[in-house]
């Protein structure tokens, strides 16, 4: 009977613990908000979830094919109205940084990019003294 009660409350704890880590990001929410706050004109492509694990990773990273001749925005959303220090950089397929979200120490909400090679760019967001390591970001596009 001891051991019965000793299982279930060490099953629970395991469960009540794993929810509480789990649970701690919810980027849906942040890639719900960032759709809509897309610029006038562009069209909504795809939504990325940032979770930062607490701070255990320190960067999240995607990769999405831009088109000659295209222009591609991407905004991320998190905590209020600001960034949360997460920090939004594209990258080209030779891993050239090519635009960020960080200017002169400022964290801008969204970045724009003018393709001129079609191919393989990546998009990287980091955590520049985040609180939440939580966040969202929306792709769009415009021709």
């Amino acid at each position: 009977m001891k051991k019965a009660i000793y299982s279930t409350f060490v099953v629970g704890l395991f469960f009540l613990f794993s929810g509480k880590v789990n649970g701690q990001c919810n980027p849906e929410q942040y890639t719900d908000a960032c759709i809509p706050k897309l610029a006038s004109g562009f069209n909504f492509l795809k939504s990325y979830k940032i979770d930062g694990q607490g701070g255990a990773k320190t960067k999240v990273e995607y990769s999405y094919v831009f088109t000659k001749g295209t222009q591609y925005m991407i905004n991320v959303c998190a905590t209020g109205s600001g960034t949360d220090g997460i920090v939004v950089s594209l990258f080209d397929s030779n891993r050239n940084q090519v635009a960020t979200s960080k200017i002169n120490g400022q964290y801008i909400s969204a970045i724009a990019y003018p393709c001129n090679t079609t191919g393989i760019y990546y998009i990287q967001y980091t955590f520049d003294n985040s609180t939440e390591f939580c966040g969202g970001s929306a792709l769009g596009f415009k021709r």
